[in-house]
C-alpha cells in the first residue's frame, strides 16, 4: 500500500491506496477540490462539512449522468448490432438469390449456345 497527501477545502489528508494507484487518487483529489472551491465561490464559507457534502453530491450527480449517457449508449449500441445483423441475414439471402439466378442464366446460355451449335453443324 502506498500513501499520497491530497488537499481538500486547504486541509490535507493523507489517504492509502493500492501501489500505482497514487496519480490517480492525487487526481480524484483535486477535481473534489474543485468542486469544493467552485460551492466555496459560489456561496462564500458556509461550512467545511456542508461544503464537501455538496461537493460530493455534484460529484455523484455527474457520475449519476455519465452512467444515463452509457446506459442510453448501450441500448443504442444493441439497436445498432441487431440492426446489423439483420442486414447481414437480408445480405446473405439477396447473394443466395443472385447466385440462383446466375446460374439459371448460364443454363439457358448454355442451351442457346448448344442449339446454335446444332443449327451451325446441320447447316454445314
Amino acid at each position: 500500500m502506498s500513501e499520497v497527501n491530497i488537499e481538500i477545502n486547504d486541509r490535507k489528508y493523507r489517504m492509502a491506496c493500492e501501489d500505482g494507484q497514487e496519480s490517480r487518487l492525487v487526481s480524484l483529489g483535486e477535481r473534489l477540490n474543485g468542486f469544493v472551491d467552485g460551492f466555496k465561490g459560489e456561496f462564500g464559507e458556509i461550512g467545511d462539512n456542508r461544503l464537501v457534502v455538496m461537493a460530493g453530491i455534484a460529484a455523484v450527480d455527474a457520475l449519476d449522468e455519465a452512467e444515463e449517457k452509457i446506459e442510453k449508449l448501450r441500448q443504442e449500441l444493441e439497436l445498432i448490432t441487431s440492426q446489423g445483423e439483420r442486414l447481414g441475414g437480408a445480405h446473405l439471402e439477396l447473394e443466395k438469390k443472385f447466385a440462383k439466378s446466375i446460374s439459371d442464366v448460364a443454363r439457358k446460355i448454355e442451351v442457346v449456345a448448344d442449339t446454335l451449335e446444332k443449327t451451325t453443324k446441320s447447316n454445314s
